[in-house]
C-alpha cells in the first residue's frame, strides 16, 4: 500500500480504510481458525491389509455366454460394457464337448477369441470346465451334457490341454459345476466323494503343468434339500451344507485354492441373517463355517453366482424360482452385498453377478432373463448403473496396504501371476519379457511399493502425475526409476516412491525393464490437518492492529 495515499486521505476516509483492511484480517484469523478446528475434515482411515490370498482384488465379476455369441461385433460391445462399468472378472463356461469332439482332437480357436477378447479388455478369466462330449460319457449328448464322464481320468487329459494350450492368459480354473444337483451330475448318484476324486484329478493334473494356476472347488447350488444318503439310487437335490461337508471328510481339502460358492438374495436384502433352513445371500456364512471346522480358514471363498432378480409383474408368482424384487431394489442389494462382503467377510474375493448379458437364448417369459445387467439389445439396466458407481470408487488406493491384486493397480498382459512362499499372501507379479507397464492411482501424500530386491533383477521406471519422481534417480533421459539389483535376494522390500505429496488423488505410471517382481504397496495415513496457529495469530495481530490504527485516527478528528 502507498502510504503516501493514505496520509493525503481524510480522516473519515482514513478510518473507513483501516476498519476494512481489520475486519478482514480478523474474518480471516476466523476462517483459519474455523477450517482447522471445528469443521476440519477427517482424514480417511488407514486400511489394514487383506492377509488371505486372493481377497485384495477387484471383487466385481459377471457372467458371460460368449461361447453362444455367433457375432463377433456383439461379442465386442459385450465386453467393452463390462471393462467401462469395472467388472474386473469373467465367468466363461469351457463347454469340452466343443473343444474336445474326439479324444486328443481340439478345436481352440472360438476359445482362444473369447479369451483374448476379455484379456485386451484387462479382465481375467474363471474358465468353467465341464460338460463332456458324447465319446466320454455313454450317456452324454452330442452338445455336452452335465453329468461326470464316465472315466474321469478323461477329464483329467482335459484339464490338463486346457492347460497346457492356454498357459499363462487364464490363472483361474473352475472344476466342474453345482455337484449337488441333479441335472449337474445326472444319472449318477449325487455322491460328494465321487466329486472329491474329480477335483482331485482335475488339481494334480493342472498343477503338473502350471503350479500357479488356481483351482476353483465347483460352487454349490444353494438348496435345503431332503437328507440325502449317498449311493441312494433317487436322483434328487443334496443339501449345499451336507454335501460340503461329506466333500471335506473325502479330502478334497488339498486339492482346490478357492472355495466357490453361490449366493442369490431370494428376494430378502442382504442383510438377512444365515439360517440353516433359509436360502439367502448370508447362506455363505454357514458354508464359511463349514472350512473352518475343517481347519481350511486361509482360503479365500470366491462367490461365482449372485444376485436378485427383477422379474416383471407379467410373471406370475408360481414360476418365481429366485423370487421377485424392483429393479431399484436389485441395484441396490447388488452393490449393498458386495460391500457388505468388503467390509464384513476377510477371505471374501470375487462376487460374479449372474449375469452380465444373454445372447437371445432365454425367452422373455422365462423369469431367468431378469436377472441381467445389459438386456439382449444392449440397453443397460439401473444394476449396471449401480455397478459401475461402485467399481469406480474401489479403482483408487485410499490409505492403507494393499497387495499387487488390488484393482487400483492396473497391469497389462505382460505382467505373470506367480506363487512363492515368500509373497505375501503367497503370491506376487513378475515382468521379465521387457515392455510390461501399467497404472497405479491412489489418494494420498505418499505411496511406498513392495518388491523383491536380488541379483539380476532389473529396474522399474516410474512417473508420478505426468512427471518424474522427485527423490529418485534418473537414466540419461531424465526418466525416474528404481534398480531392483541386489547382491542378496531380499522379499518385500519397503520402496518409498513419494512422500510430502498433495492431499489429492494421484496417478503412478510404471514400466519394467528386465525382471521385476511386484509384491504390493502401501498408501501411508494421512495426518490429521494442524490448525495453522501462527497464521491465525498473524492475522489476528494485523486486524487488530489496524483496528486500533482506526481507533487513533477517530481520536485525531475529535475535538478537545
Amino acid at each position: 500500500m502507498n502510504l503516501g495515499i493514505v496520509s493525503r486521505l481524510s480522516p473519515r476516509a482514513r478510518f473507513s480504510l483501516l476498519l476494512s483492511i481489520g475486519l478482514v484480517l480478523l474474518s480471516a484469523a476466523g476462517f483459519l481458525y474455523l477450517r482447522d478446528t471445528v469443521f476440519a475434515v477427517p482424514p480417511p482411515p488407514f486400511r489394514a491389509g487383506r492377509e488371505i490370498a486372493n481377497t485384495d482384488v477387484n471383487p466385481f465379476g459377471a457372467n458371460f455366454f460368449l461361447e453362444r455369441e455367433v457375432e463377433a461385433w456383439k461379442r465386442e460391445r459385450t465386453v467393452r460394457m463390462a471393462r467401462e462399468a469395472g467388472i474386473g472378472w469373467a465367468r466363461q463356461e469351457f463347454i469340452w464337448a466343443e473343444i474336445e469332439p474326439e479324444p486328443g482332437v481340439y478345436n481352440w480357436t472360438k476359445y482362444d477369441e473369447i479369451v483374448d477378447l476379455f484379456r485386451s479388455n484387462n479382465i481375467q478369466v474363471i474358465a468353467r470346465l465341464d460338460r463332456p462330449p458324447q465319446w466320454a460319457r455313454s450317456r452324454a449328448s452330442a452338445t455336452g451334457s452335465s453329468g461326470p464322464p464316465d472315466d474321469f481320468e478323461d477329464y483329467g487329459n482335459f484339464v490338463q490341454a486346457v492347460a497346457r494350450h492356454f498357459g499363462d492368459r487364464i490363472n483361474y480354473f473352475q472344476i466342474w459345476n453345482e455337484p449337488n444337483l441333479a441335472r449337474e451330475w445326472n444319472d449318477a448318484p449325487i455322491d460328494p466323494a465321487s466329486y472329491a476324486r474329480l477335483l482331485k484329478i482335475a488339481y494334480e493334473r493342472t498343477k503338473a503343468v502350471n503350479p500357479d494356476i488356481q483351482i476353483l472347488s465347483a460352487p454349490l447350488a444353494i438348496t435345503l434339500g431332503e437328507t440325502f444318503t449317498p449311493g441312494s439310487a433317487q436322483y434328487r437335490n443334496m443339501n449345499d451344507l451336507q454335501f460340503l461337508e461329506e466333500m471335506y471328510a473325502a479330502g478334497a481339502k488339498d486339492y482346490f485354492d478357492i472355495l466357490s460358492a453361490n449366493a442369490f438374495g431370494l428376494g430378502s436384502s442382504p442383510d438377512d441373517p444365515p439360517n440353516p433352513g433359509n436360502l439367502n445371500f448370508q447362506r455363505v456364512l454357514l458354508e464359511r463355517a463349514v472350512m473352518e471346522k475343517f481347519g481350511d480358514a486361509a482360503k479365500a471363498i470366491w462367490i461365482l453366482e449372485y444376485g436378485w432378480n427383477a422379474a416383471p409383474e407379467s410373471i406370475p408368482d408360481s414360476r418365481l424360482v429366485w423370487g421377485r424384487v424392483t429393479e431399484q431394489q436389485q441395484a441396490e442389494y447388488t452393490v449393498r452385498g458386495i460391500e457388505l462382503a468388503r467390509e464384513n467377510w476377510s477371505w471374501a474375493g470375487v462376487v460374479s453377478i449372474w449375469f452380465f448379458r444373454q445372447v437371445g437364448d432365454i425367452p422373455p417369459n422365462n423369469p431367468e432373463a431378469y436377472f441381467r445387467m445389459v438386456d439382449t439389445d444392449f440397453t443397460p439396466r439401473p444394476v449396471y448403473a449401480a455397478v459401475s458407481a461402485a467399481a469406480r470408487a474401489e479403482q483408487v488406493a485410499m490409505p492403507g496396504e494393499y497387495q499387487e491384486s488390488n484393482p487400483a493397480l492396473v497391469l497389462d498382459q505382460e505382467w505373470k501371476w506367480t506363487r512363492s512362499e515368500n509373497a505375501s499372501s503367497g503370491q506376487y507379479v513378475r515382468a521379465s519379457e521387457g515392455n510390461a507397464g501399467g497404472t497405479l492411482r491412489f489418494y494420498g501424500q505418499g505411496l511406498e511399493l513392495l518388491a523383491r530386491r536380488g541379483p539380476g533383477l532389473g529396474r522399474l521406471y516410474l512417473s508420478l502425475d505426468g512427471s518424474p519422481v522427485n527423490g529418485l534417480p534418473r537414466d540419461q533421459a531424465g526418466a525416474s526409476f528404481v534398480d531392483l539389483a541386489g547382491i542378496e535376494s531380499e522379499w518385500q522390500v519397503r520402496i518409498p516412491v513419494a512422500v510430502g505429496l498433495a492431499r489429492t488423488a494421484h496417478t503412478l505410471t510404471l514400466r519394467a525393464e528386465g525382471d521385476v517382481n511386484l509384491d504390493g504397496f502401501t498408501v501411508p495415513e494421512i495426518p490429521a490437518a494442524q490448525p495453522q496457529w501462527a497464521l491465525v495469530a498473524l492475522f489476528a495481530v494485523a486486524g487488530i492492529a489496524a483496528l486500533v490504527a482506526a481507533g487513533l485516527t477517530v481520536r485525531s478528528t475529535v475535538p478537545g
